[in-house]
């Protein structure tokens, strides 16, 4: 399969793994602040914050809502009271610090790079995400850095998409693949905007979600076979 020129790809979960990070951002943000968590602690905050994220894709919450509150939201139920927009700049700090890759994605990226137009979409903060990408020495390969906070909208929305288009030259819908891990917000907005869909399926979940991607990997590298690229062997 030749058919495509420009690869769009989310970030998080598809190309840094954003697990390893999270974890790590939210165990230095509590020591900080001296508050002892329990695993219920996070796996709770992670609930919520899934929940405020999946409502930030449906345009029922704002950016800034989901980012100050949730923290306060999720301590209050354990008893804790804390300042949300506080304890989310101290989250955002450590987040901007861990770009542990996803399994071959920077060989992935780098061999992509020389045959494609490769681009970034991503729902996170700005500069975060700009921050991470570069540290991951990432940046370098991409023409262009798309990130719902600087474009006013956010995927799966079709202005998202539009404005992405826009701004891509001599774009065509028709030799565009989007790849990234969610359903709801990469494979979705794709569908809904007209271009291929690849859903990187990189935790192995069965799909019950009734939104049908065009191609499904569990592996980065899978990509080279559904592009048929070859690699030089040295």
């Amino acid at each position: 399969m030749t058919k495509y020129k420009t690869l769009l790809f989310d970030v998080d979960d598809t190309l840094l793994d954003f697990d390893l990070a999270e974890n790590a951002a939210l165990d230095r943000m509590f020591k900080e602040e001296n508050i002892p968590t329990t695993p219920e602690m996070i796996a709770r905050y992670k609930e919520i914050n899934e929940s405020m994220w999946r409502a930030f894709e449906r345009g029922e919450v704002t950016k800034n809502t989901l980012h100050n509150t949730r923290f306060a939201i999720a301590l209050k139920e354990f008893g804790i009271e804390v300042d949300g927009v506080y304890f989310e700049s101290l989250f955002q700090k450590y987040l901007q610090e861990a770009h542990h890759y996803v399994e071959g994605a920077y060989d992935v990226i780098a061999q992509l790079a020389e045959q494609y137009h490769l681009y970034v979409v991503s729902n996170g903060v700005t500069i975060t995400q700009n921050k991470r990408l570069v540290d991951a020495n990432l940046a370098q390969y991409f023409k262009g850095i798309f990130i719902s906070e600087q474009t006013g909208y956010q995927k799966p929305m079709p202005a998202f998409f539009d404005y992405v288009f826009d701004r891509i030259e001599h774009f065509d819908k028709d030799k565009t693949l989007i790849i990234g891990d969610s359903l709801t917000s990469d494979v979705k907005g794709g569908l809904q905007s007209g271009i291929d869909t690849c859903w990187f399926n990189i935790h192995n979940i069965e799909n019950i979600s009734g939104i049908e991607p065009h191609y499904e990997i569990k592996e980065l590298h899978e990509l080279h076979d559904l592009l048929n690229i070859k690699i030089p062997q040295y």
